[in-house]
């Protein structure tokens, strides 16, 4: 039944999903139509938003790019790929090789978003290596799993109220992660998932005649240059084990004095742990650099659109558009039902404003006086807006593109099997934010 459905849905992702770069424009004009028809926005004051907000994201930008440089360099590194390998080496059928990858994927964006963005994708290129399966699915099971982060332990969401000095410390208090992502009912999602994801992604594994198969050679990675017979002074340096250990020891000894210290694993810590580890795996500057430059390739998307998905926040946000759209989901919801709400509210904000603190920030103000005033439970209000921001990740392509970048891929490649996956998980999710 799912491989019917998924036909029709990658046809129609293939067909009408234009370039990522293209979305982002089109988003760029519903949201402007949008703040002028609904919100009475003028245009010369959209304009001023839009530009205003255009490098609000800068920091992400280079946070998100090095996100995918730094894995890729980890994960290409000779000691990761060997051990790549060998998980992969388990996948002895398509359909194993299809609920593989998806597993570890979900278990990797659980752990860490960033981690499961640059594994995932890298893990789908190895088992592709071994087994002739679909590349377009396998590539989009490594992003399924994506849609459990923001029930997992980099939630942006949860771990943002959970910590003291929280912009609604005033409103909430501090609300650990006990009632949120470790609450029993917030398990039960993840473990739901778990189930449900590899099951769908497997459901929809086309028929062997029609698969899209990638040649195995194009998915290695290049060697570095044999070194010459008489090297150069340079060239010793460039292959010099030594050099990278006196700078990889006191890289990862900054991060064990971090962590024994108290220290919180967020974006910039994950770039440094993937980054020194790499220096430690690489072994020479010449193999690093080499992974280096085949990162950077890969993310030329993030570069030019990020830019332009900041422009998207400010005006949602700066025209009320954002506020106004949460503001309705709160007038027809009841205190049993306002997190299912939220989540749903959440979703739809989310295709403009993919970021989970940023949205937090726009439907915090609507969500927690709501809460208090139907005397909703205030964490399941909160998680229902952080599994919205997750679920429509599966139809917005902004988090796709590290992912992408590292597969060589397009959103449209994948988005007709990840809009299946929207459905499914979506049902999961809302069913029990509803009644469990």
């Amino acid at each position: 039944m799912l491989r019917i459905l998924s036909r029709p849905a990658s046809r129609l992702m293939e067909r009408w999903l234009p370039d990522a770069f293209i979305f982002v424009i089109v988003l760029t004009l519903v949201a402007a139509a949008a703040a002028m028809l609904t919100q009475g926005t003028g245009p010369t004051e959209l304009v001023r938003m839009w530009g205003d907000g255009f490098w609000e994201l800068l920091s992400f930008a280079m946070q998100m790019l090095l996100v995918l440089v730094t894995g890729f360099i980890l994960a290409s590194s000779p000691p990761v790929r060997r051990v790549l390998a060998r998980i992969a080496g388990l996948a002895r059928s398509r359909g194993t090789a299809i609920v593989l990858v998806t597993l570890v994927s979900l278990v990797s964006a659980w752990v860490n978003w960033g981690f499961g963005l640059v594994v995932g994708a890298i893990f789908a290129k190895e088992v592709a290596r071994q087994v002739r399966v679909d590349y377009r699915l396998l590539v989009a099971s490594a992003y399924s799993g994506f849609i459990i982060w923001h029930g997992g332990l980099s939630g942006s969401i949860p771990l943002t109220i959970a910590t003291p000095g929280h912009f609604t410390e005033t409103q909430i208090g501090v609300i650990p992660t006990g009632d949120t992502i470790f609450a029993s009912w917030n398990l039960l999602i993840v473990l739901a998932l778990f189930i449900a994801v590899p099951l769908v992604n497997r459901m929809m594994l086309p028929l062997e005649d029609e698969q899209v198969l990638i040649d195995p050679d194009q998915l290695r990675d290049p060697e570095p240059a044999p070194l010459a017979a008489r090297p150069t002074p340079a060239e010793r340096l460039e292959t010099s084990p030594l050099l990278m250990y006196l700078i990889g020891i006191p890289g990862l000894a900054w991060l064990l004095m971090h962590f024994l210290s108290g220290g919180a694993l967020n974006l910039n810590v994950v770039n440094f742990l993937f980054l020194f580890l790499g220096v430690i795996c690489h072994g020479s500057a010449r193999s690093l650099l080499l992974a280096l430059d085949g990162g950077v390739r890969g993310g030329a998307g993030i570069v030019i659109q990020f830019p332009f998905y900041a422009g998207i926040m400010a005006i949602m946000v700066q025209s009320g558009l954002a506020t106004s759209l949460s503001e309705w989901f709160v007038s027809i919801s009841t205190a049993t039902t306002l997190p299912f709400w939220s989540f749903i509210s959440a979703g739809i904000v989310n295709i403009f404003v993919p970021s989970g603190g940023g949205q937090w920030a726009v439907q915090a103000p609507v969500m927690l006086p709501a809460a208090e005033a139907l005397g909703a439970d205030v964490a399941k209000v909160v998680m229902g807006v952080a599994w919205g921001d997750a679920w429509t990740n599966m139809l917005q392509p902004f988090w796709a593109l590290p992912m992408l970048g590292i597969a060589g891929l397009k959103p449209r490649d994948i988005m007709g099997f990840c809009v299946v996956q929207l459905l499914i998980a979506g049902a999961v999710i809302g069913a029990i934010l509803y009644y469990i």
